[in-house]
């Protein structure tokens, strides 16, 4: 099984028009902060660490590939928060994704030059041979 993951977070990052404060909670950080969507004067973060999912997670012998879409806020210390799977491929490919998105690390989004935590979403690719 080969992985393919996209290297950027732009195209994998659901923008919308304005950057709106969602209030939500970042339920993995100890810190209450606003939300942003990803617009105009946020710029994204980046990915400076990347943990790839297992490559055997979820095969139970049979070969499966597809396209597992993670949602997360990335905080505005740059760690992963509130990790979900926006669209599902198979339990256990989802769980390794999960697993090894919330080990990635970010340069944290940036609005008039503060970090603010954004919502994102990625997309990890698991291919068969």
């Amino acid at each position: 099984m080969v992985l393919r993951m996209s290297r950027t977070l732009l195209a994998l990052a659901l923008l919308s028009a304005l950057a709106v404060p969602l209030g939500l909670r970042a339920q993995d950080d100890q810190t209450d902060e606003p939300v942003f969507d990803l617009g105009q004067g946020i710029s994204p973060p980046k990915l400076v660490h990347q943990v790839p999912p297992k490559p055997d997670s979820g095969t139970k012998g049979f070969r499966i590939s597809g396209t597992v879409l993670i949602a997360l806020i990335v905080s505005s210390h740059g760690l992963p928060v509130d990790v979900h799977v926006a669209r599902s491929v198979d339990k256990e490919l989802d769980q390794s994704a999960i697993d090894a998105v919330k080990e990635w690390r970010f340069e944290p989004a940036r609005k008039n030059g503060t970090p603010v935590a954004v919502k994102v979403t990625v997309e990890i690719r698991f291919q068969d041979l």
